[in-house]
This record gives structure tokens, C-alpha cells and sequence, in this order.
């Protein structure tokens, strides 16, 4: 059963009303923690500021603990408040707390104009103040701001409903406000100003001139100076008689409505020539369609404040007047045009009773208007295209647009799609807040300041406010706050600067399916990802329509297209923070795990097509989620492009897998990437997803998963001559295997086993672990892992310079390679028949069958495998005397070597190439080579890889 959330007042004591009567919190400190989250409500509220209104003298060692029993208690009492990184935030709509209707019912005011609707309005909204905010609980200075702002804001809205009711003609209604006002704030001149005029326009003259004589007598006997020169003026036309104006008066001057410039506005070089040079009077014919340039970007990215500044540069172009209106694009209900026409004509000097009832009429003035007087027009905060296109002029004006959505539709119109700003110019704009001498005394922290704020300016704007307002701080106290993902949204709020909240505004205006899908992507971390990911999230296909909502909305960034034609996708950093913040629940957690199934299912399809997947290991229990068909035919065609475009995705969702608990996920796609990996030798990556899945596995208790992560590293091990690591982690995947009752798991360790006994010359143990491993093979029917135990005996067989024995397990091998049609065993065993070849002094046999390997793996786009067949082939080369091809064969392979990061492959390269020319008196030459050999190996040696 749901319960509704109690009705709060903050507009004078603290209230919590529910529907059986007012509700009673025991304790002064739950009533300080429930007071200070509904002064920001909907916003969360950091730890260390309740702590610091809980506790104003000495914090307790405890208090984090407190403030999680604090929580329960309301809780308990039905007050819905969620943990949100570092704070709390208490989640409620305008019907349940007076703070927010008060704000709600001052917007709609304002959004009426000076009508009997905007005046009930406001009566409604002063009627909510019961007194003095939180009169009954102990004032904190962490309220002060908001406080100040609340009362601020009553103030207004009570002058607002005078001035309405003034305008209306209402002189005798608006006498009682206006007094209450002057009892609050005795020497404000224009309150009496109007109180003098509401006065006399009554039919008041008396009392009219008796309030100027006691204002009067109140600023001389006790500030000792004479009224204003506008409050005497009023005194002169009370005196004259002078009648009330029409009411509804507009003003007849031009307008001249720009905000004020950003005084620390920073860079944008371009983008200000391009919008001054495109919205230039000059540049086109005065009876000409209008010049509208439209400037979109992502939340804090900007946009008024660059708009702001080149509508000033261009002031001069159009003296006939500058129009701004904010159609409240971000707002829960945008501003209507009907409305927005309404503030336009009224600046325009059209009176309220002249205003045409309906859109078409007032557009068609507003045209008319505008094409007499040429003015700039700066709409800022756009919803849509249907919303601008009603408030276009004519002909002869210059349209400013900002919106956080894109508006392409706009015939003719330049498109500005602005981005964060570049270091140098995030740097430059901490230093003009926080001070730039400042700055430069520590650049290291000034710069991962403004790499943590992504150099989105709203946020580096923030980030050198709490600078400013902290002179005694270091940069690196900042810096070292900004470094932790899950508390940098906290950090960077600043009065009612908030990089959350400008996110929010985006947020709350996307449909469910579009929310789900943002909220999901905050989850996968800061690589780019392909569009299909919003497929899994949502589990459906064709969920273009989704991604395009998002990147329309300027929340995701078309990050470019990858090698197998791919659109990949971006969050900016702070973006993805606020998404990952709203991504608490059940639906994002089985997004999460679609998603990582969908990478799953496509990794394994890729790895099937890799020249080698012998000894996969996969988790079988691990969620799929499959791509269309189609789809995942076409993207993995090509592995190799497909598994190079998506490695940072793929190694990324092996450490989400595993911080999310998912550990079936995390090692079964560890496992699927180790085809790729060792094709291409990224053994540092192997290892790395690996040891994650491994703890992963091991958390919990996933026995299989451990067994396969650490044959896996074993594997890496013994790749890197780390004879003694790899041969205990197989010994420990071969024990699990056997308990398990996976005889193909522990006959793969055992194979393992052997050939760490290989490579340390213990051939006779190696023979004994490899007919071992063979017997398990063939009594499963795995006639895979047969070929391969009999290429390896057939290998020992080489190392033991027994070419009899050799030749017979190499030619079963080969034999059952091509029965498999397996022509990377067959390639691999060439290269060993070439050996034995070699071995035998038949070296045209052996150069053929190492040619032969080089061809297959080449063809297979096996470069790795390819280099070694290279290698063994210029070697051979060089031995018959052909030294110039042998050269061109090992420079190759040592090249190959390089770019795969094979460093043991290339010292070896080395060697030979060095001995090569020693052999042929290029003593310069050689002493090189060796030299690098020599440094290759002690570089190896050093970091434990032989």
C-alpha cells in the first residue's frame, strides 16, 4: 500500500501534516535534518553541511551513524528521503511542500502579466506565509543563503502584487499591502512612492499628502537628508491634481533588454566570429529575411552566457532596440508563445487592452512591429522549433537562439553546436574567479581541477567560486575533493550555482523509455559505446529513436564511428555522474545486466571467427542478450576490427560485471576475450580482466570461475617465462577442475603443467603430463585438444633431438588437423615439421613448411604466429647463404614483434639479426642489435618477464 507523503511547511514554523492531523517528529535533531533537506528539496543535501547544522559546535566521531538513524526515524514516519552519493535528498512536489507552491504560484504570476489572474496568483501565494521560515527551531548559518533568498522572494512577490494591482487601477485595494510593506521597510522611497499615488488615484489627496509629510519628517529627523528627487515629484503632482495614468501604460522608449554581460567571459574566440559575423546588421539587405543563428550544447556548457556577450558586441548594429525573452525551454511547462507574444508587445509599447486574443493575431503585430523598428532578439532557453517559430520577426531582425535541445528546422539558420572549452581556457577562467596568481602557483592542481570538472564551464565556474569564497584553501584540498566520482557532484554546488541541478532540468523533461536509457548509460563507465547498447537496456531492437532522443537533447554526444561502421556514444564526465546518481534501482541493474549480456553474446560470435579459440572456456550460467542477427552477421564479419573498436568497452564491462556482483558475467567474458588477446599479445589487459573476474569469482564462490581465471593467468605466465607463478596457478586450476568433474578443464591445466615442465627442461616430465592430458582428451572425444597434445609431445620430442619420435606424433597431428579443418593446427604444426627438418639437415623440406605455416597464418590474419614462421623462415634463409632475403624476413618479424608488444619475440629477433651481421663482418651493425637484445632482455628480466 502506497501511504502519501505528509504536507511540510517551512513557510514560518516547521509543519508536517498528515491526514489524520499535524505530525509530531520527537527530537530536535531529526526536525534539523528533515528542516534543512526541505530547504532544498529535490537536491541533495551533503553530509558534512547536516552535520555541520546538527552539530554547529563539536561533531561527534559518529555522527555519520546519527545521521543514518536520524534518517530511519523519519522514514519510519513516512517522509520519502533517499541517499544520494555523499547526502540526502528528500523528493517532493510542489502540492506537498508551501515552499515550492510559493515559487509555483509566483511563476504562474508572472507568466499572466499584469492580470486578475496574476494577482490572485500572488494572493495565493503571500497567503502561505505563516511567519518568520523556521521560526521555531535554531538558526544555522548553513540556512542563511536560503533563508535570505525566501524572504527575498516574498518581498518581491508582494510588490509584484501591488505593482499589478497599481496597474490595474485597483488604487484602493493595493493601500493595506502597501502598508504592510512600509511597516517592514520604512525608508524604502518607492513603496511610499506608490503608497502616495495608490492614495490620491483613490480620491485619498489628504491622506495622500499627510504620508509624504510623515515620510518626510521619518528620513530628515532620523537619516538627516531630504526625500528623493522621484518621491518629491510625486509630492508636486498630488499638490497639481494631476490624474491617474491609463491604466496598462507601456512604455514608449525603445527596449534594451539584455542581461548584463559575463564579466570573466572566457575564449570562445570563434564561435564569437562566427555568430557576430552571421547576425551582423550589415551583412544583409534591411527588407531581407531575418538572420537567426541558433546555439545548442549540453547542460553548463555555456550557451546564455556566450548569447549574452555577442547580443552586447552587436548592440550598436541595432540602436532601434534588443528584445530578450526566456521561454523556459528547462521549466516543467515552458512558456507559451501566446504568452511570450504578450511580454514581447508589451516591450514593444502595446497596452494590455490592445493585446489581440489570440497567437496568429499577436505574431502578425509582433511582425508588423519589428519590420518598422530592426532589433536583435534573443530567445534564450528554447523547448523546440514550434516554440521559436512563433516568435520569429519578418524581415530586417537578427534572431539569437539558445537551447539545449537542437533546433535544425530553422530555414537559412547557422547551427552552433557548442562544446566544453579547451584546457588552456578552463584554466584561464578558473584563474579570472578563484585569481589568477593563485592559479598559477599551483598549475598541477589547477589543471586536474579542471579535468575533474571536464572543462564544462558551468562547473569550472563552481569550482572557482568555492575557491574565492575559501582564500584560505590550497588548489589541492579542491582538487583532492573533485578526485572521487561519487562525491563530485557535491563538491561542485556553490549558492545557486549547481552542475546537478542544470542536469536535472535536462533530465526531467525526457520520456520514460529516453530517462531509463540515460540513466543506464551512467553506469557503463566513460568509454564510448555503440548504439546498440540502448537496444539491451531497453530490450527491444530499433531503439534508434531513443539514442537520437538523448543526443537531441544534447545529454549524449556523438562520439564518431568506429572501424566496422558503428556510431559510438559519449556522456560527458559530469553528466554521466548525475545519470549514474538516478541509476539506484531494479530497472537499471537488469539494464545493466542485458548490456553486459549483449557484449557477451557478441564477443563469443566475434571469437568464434578468430583464427585460434582453442582451450575456450565460457560460463555457461552467464546471461546472453542477443543482437538482431543481422546486426551482429554484420558487425562481427571482421573480428579483428570489431574486437579492436569495442576493447575498451570489453575490458570495461568485465570490471563493471564484477563491481556489480555480476561475477558469471565478469569471468565469462574475460574468458571469451582471450582468443583476441593473445592473437594480439595485449597481455597486460588479459591480466588485468582476469585478476578482476578472478576476485570476483571468488566473492562469490563461483568454484568454475576461479578455475577458468586462473588457467587464464597461468597462461599469461607462462607467456612471460614466470615458470614457477605459472605452474602453481595451473596446479590450483587443475585441483578445482577435478572437483568440479570438468575432465576438459583439468586436462587444459594439465597441458599447462607440461609446458611449464617443457620450457624449464623437464622434457620427461612434460611427456608424462602431455600423454596424461591426451588420455583425458580422448576418452572425452575432444579431438581438438588431441591435435594439439600431439603437435606438443611431437614438440618435446624436436627439443629432446629425437626425430624418429618426433615425426610420428607431428604427422598424427597434421593428420587430424586436416581432418578437423583446422588450418591453424596445420599451420602450427608446419612450423614444427620445419624444425624437425631443419633438425635433419633437409632444408628445403623445412623451408617449405615454414613457408607453408607463414601463408596459412597470414591468410587467417594471424600475425603473431605469422611473425614466429617469419622468423624461423629468414633464419633458415640466412643459414643457406641468402643473407639479403633472411635480413628482410627477421626485420620484418622483428617489426611485427613491436607493434604487437611482443618483447620477447623481439629481443630474440634481435640476437639473430645481431649474429647475422657479426657472421658477415658488419661489426656496426651488430654491436647494435646485440646491444638492443641485451637491453630488451635486462628490461625483462627486470620487470619479471624473462
Amino acid at each position: 500500500m502506497v501511504v502519501d507523503q505528509p504536507v511540510f511547511g517551512v513557510l514560518g514554523p516547521l509543519r508536517i501534516d498528515v491526514p489524520e492531523g499535524p505530525l509530531r517528529i520527537a527530537g530536535g535533531k531529526p526536525k534539523l535534518l528533515l528542516a534543512s533537506l526541505l530547504l532544498d528539496a529535490n537536491q541533495v543535501v551533503g553530509s558534512d553541511v547536516l552535520a555541520e547544522v546538527l552539530w554547529p559546535r563539536a561533531r561527534p566521531s559518529s555522527a555519520v551513524a546519527n545521521l543514518r538513524t536520524y534518517v530511519s526515524s523519519l522514514r519510519s514516519a513516512g517522509v520519502r528521503i533517499a541517499a544520494r552519493g555523499s547526502g540526502y535528498v528528500i523528493e517532493v512536489g510542489a502540492d506537498r511542500l508551501d515552499a515550492l507552491r510559493f515559487e509555483e504560484l509566483v511563476g504562474r504570476a508572472r507568466a499572466a502579466g499584469r492580470t486578475g489572474e496574476a494577482a490572485e496568483h500572488l494572493r495565493a501565494a503571500l497567503a502561505l506565509w505563516r511567519g518568520t521560515p523556521l521560526a521555531d527551531l535554531p538558526a544555522s548559518p548553513a540556512w542563511d543563503g536560503r533563508l535570505r533568498v525566501l524572504a527575498q522572494a516574498r518581498l518581491a512577490a508582494a510588490e509584484e502584487l501591488a505593482e499589478t494591482m497599481l496597474a490595474r487601477g485597483e488604487h484602493a485595494a493595493a493601500i493595506d499591502g502597501l502598508r504592510e510593506l512600509i511597516g517592514e521597510h520604512p525608508y524604502r522611497e518607492d513603496l511610499w512612492q506608490r503608497l502616495i499615488l495608490a492614495l490620491h488615484h483613490s480620491g485619498r489627496r489628504a491622506e495622500a499628502l499627510h504620508a509624504y509629510t510623515a515620510v518626510r519628517r521619518q528620513l530628515v529627523d532620523e537619516l538627516g537628508v531630504e526625500p528623493g528627487q522621484e518621491l518629491r515629484d510625486v509630492h508636486a503632482r498630488v499638490l497639481a491634481g494631476d490624474p491617474p495614468p491609463a491604466p496598462h501604460q507601456a512604455p514608449a522608449a525603445a527596449p534594451h533588454q539584455l542581461p548584463a554581460d559575463v564579466p570573466d567571459f572566457t575564449g570562445r574566440a570563434h564561435e564569437v566570429a562566427d555568430l557576430t559575423r552571421a547576425l551582423s546588421a550589415g551583412r544583409r539587405p534591411a527588407d531581407g529575411p531575418p538572420a537567426i543563428a541558433v546555439v545548442t550544447g549540453p547542460p553548463g556548457v555555456g550557451k546564455s552566457a556566450l548569447a549574452v556577450h555577442c547580443a552586447h558586441a552587436l548592440r550598436a548594429a541595432y540602436p532601434a532596440g534588443q528584445l530578450y525573452l526566456c521561454l523556459g525551454g528547462t521549466d516543467a511547462d515552458p512558456a507559451d508563445p501566446l504568452d511570450l507574444l504578450g511580454e514581447a508587445l508589451r516591450a514593444l509599447g502595446v497596452a494590455e487592452p490592445a493585446l489581440p486574443p489570440t497567437l496568429r493575431e499577436r505574431a502578425s503585430l509582433y511582425r508588423s512591429l519589428l519590420s518598422e523598428r530592426p532589433m536583435l532578439v534573443l530567445l534564450d532557453d528554447a523547448a523546440d522549433t514550434a516554440q521559436v517559430r512563433a516568435l520569429l520577426p519578418g524581415s530586417g531582425c537578427a534572431v539569437l537562439v539558445t537551447s539545449r535541445r537542437r533546433i535544425a528546422e530553422l530555414p537559412g539558420s547557422l547551427q552552433l553546436e557548442l562544446d566544453v572549452l579547451t584546457p588552456a581556457e578552463a584554466e584561464r577562467l578558473l584563474g579570472q574567479i578563484a585569481g589568477a596568481r593563485r592559479v598559477a602557483a599551483e598549475p598541477e592542481a589547477a589543471r586536474a581541477i579542471v579535468r575533474s570538472c571536464g572543462h564544462l564551464p558551468l562547473a569550472v565556474r563552481v569550482a572557482g567560486a568555492r575557491l574565492a569564497g575559501r582564500p584560505g584553501w590550497p588548489l589541492g584540498v579542491l582538487r583532492q575533493r573533485l578526485a572521487d566520482e561519487a562525491g563530485r557532484l557535491d563538491e561542485l554546488r556553490a549558492g545557486d550555482l549547481e552542475v546537478r541541478g542544470s542536469v536535472e532540468l535536462s533530465y526531467r523533461r525526457l520520456p520514460g523509455d529516453v530517462a531509463l536509457a540515460f540513466r543506464a548509460l551512467g553506469l557503463l563507465g566513460a568509454q564510448s559505446v555503440p548504439g546498440w547498447v540502448a537496444d539491451a537496456v531497453l530490450d527491444r531492437h530499433r531503439s534508434e529513436a531513443v539514442v537520437d532522443a538523448l543526443v537531441d537533447a544534447n545529454l549524449l554526444r556523438l562520439a564518431g564511428t568506429d572501424p566496422v561502421g558503428q556510431p559510438r556514444y559519449r556522456l560527458h564526465d559530469l553528466v554521466r555522474c548525475a545519470a549514474r546518481e538516478k541509476a539506484g534501482g531494479d530497472s537499471e541493474r537488469h539494464a545493466l545486466v542485458r548490456v553486459l549480456g549483449g557484449w557477451l553474446t557478441a564477443a563469443e560470435h566475434a571469437s568464434a571467427r578468430l583464427p585460434t579459440t582453442l582451450f575456450g572456456l565460457t560460463s555457461e550460467r552467464a546471461p546472453r542478450w542477443s543482437l538482431e542477427r543481422d546486426t551482429l552477421d554484420r558487425l562481427t564479419a571482421e573480428p579483428l576490427p570489431w574486437f579492436e573498436a569495442e576493447r575498451e568497452s570489453l575490458v570495461s564491462a568485465v570490471r563493471l560485471a564484477a563491481g556489480a556482483g555480476l561475477a558469471q558475467s565478469a569471468w565469462g567474458l574475460a574468458a571469451t576475450l582471450v582468443p583476441y588477446f593473445d592473437l594480439h599479445c595485449r597481455l597486460e589487459e588479459w591480466q588485468d580482466t582476469h585478476r578482476v573476474a578472478l576476485d570476483a569469482a571468488r566473492a562469490a564462490g563461483d568454484r568454475q570461475g576461479e578455475a577458468a581465471m586462473l588457467r587464464g593467468l597461468a597462461q599469461v605466465c607462462l607467456y612471460q617465462d614466470r615458470y614457477a607463478e605459472a605452474g602453481e596457478m595451473f596446479r590450483r586450476a587443475r585441483v578445482l577442475f577435478r572437483e568440479l568433474g570438468d575432465p576438459r578443464g583439468e586436462a587444459i591445466s594439465i597441458c599447462g603443467l607440461a609446458a611449464v615442465d617443457q620450457f624449464s627442461y623437464r622434457h620427461l616430465a612434460a611427456l608424462g603430463s602431455f600423454r596424461h592430458a591426451l588420455a583425458m582428451f580422448l576418452a572425452i572425444g575432444d579431438r581438438s585438444g588431441e591435435a594439439y597434445v600431439r603437435q606438443a609431445i611431437g614438440r618435446v620430442h624436436l627439443s629432446l633431438r629425437d626425430p624418429r619420435q618426433a615425426a610420428r606424433w607431428l604427422g598424427d597431428a597434421l593428420r587430424l588437423a586436416g581432418e578437423l579443418g583446422d588450418a591453424h593446427r596445420e599451420a602450427c604444426v608446419s612450423t614444427q615439421l620445419g624444425r624437425l627438418y631443419d633438425l635433419v639437415a633437409e632444408s628445403d623440406r623445412a623451408m617449405r613448411c615454414q613457408g607453408h605455416a607463414l601463408d596459412i597464418f597470414e591468410s587467417l590474419g594471424d600475425r603473431h604466429c605469422g611473425a614466429y614462421a617469419m622468423r624461423n623462415l629468414g633464419g633458415l634463409q640466412v643459414a643457406r647463404g641468402d643473407r639479403s632475403d633472411g635480413s628482410d624476413q627477421l626485420k620484418r618479424s622483428l617489426e611485427i614483434f613491436r607493434q604487437l608488444g611482443d618483447r620477447s619475440g623481439e629481443a630474440d629477433t634481435y640476437q639473430t639479426l645481431g649474429e647475422l651481421y657479426r657472421s658477415s663482418g658488419r661489426s656496426a651493425l651488430a654491436r647494435h642489435y646485440l646491444h638492443q637484445a641485451r637491453t630488451l632482455r635486462k628490461e625483462l628480466t627486470q620487470t619479471g618477464v624473462k
